[in-house]
């Protein structure tokens, strides 16, 4: 099995291009880093449904502009495989205000969330520490240049 990107669309309305891009991005990532034989769901929403997760799993208010849960931190949800990877959603509400404050086009900002919601699959996390902070950067950094 080689990687298997799903990508959703949770109360919103996503051109083809943007769904196409984000499928190209997220394997891109996986094969960049040398991940095989995994499947991983993108679920592109809206600011609403991002602030419910955020609310409900990481007792944050508002919105935010990725969450990503992986399945190997928590009991596998039914119907999941072993090579189920886990899910990233992203605002594209808020991906596209970021894209305006950062002066960058949507698919650049996209990238940036895609590569950073890979690397929280992985294990990756950047707000336990400052030094696992900057590793998470640095790694960041080097994909968003290689892909």
């Amino acid at each position: 099995m080689a990687i298997k990107v799903n990508v959703e669309r949770e109360q919103i309305t996503v051109p083809k291009e943007i769904l196409l891009f984000c499928k190209k991005i997220t394997a891109a990532t996986l094969n960049y880093l040398k991940i095989d034989n995994v499947v991983v769901t993108l679920i592109l929403t809206n600011d609403e449904a991002i602030a419910q997760i955020n609310k409900t799993y990481r007792k944050k208010k508002g919105p935010t502009d990725v969450i990503s849960f992986a399945y190997r931190e928590a009991p596998m949800p039914h119907g999941a495989t072993k090579e189920h990877l886990g899910d990233i959603f992203i605002s594209l509400e808020t991906a596209q205000r970021q894209a305006n404050e950062y002066e960058v086009t949507l698919k650049e900002e996209l990238k940036r969330l895609l590569v950073h919601g890979v690397l929280h699959l992985l294990g990756y996390d950047h707000e336990q520490s400052q030094y696992k902070k900057r590793i998470m950067q640095k790694k960041e950094e080097e994909i968003m240049e290689k892909i």
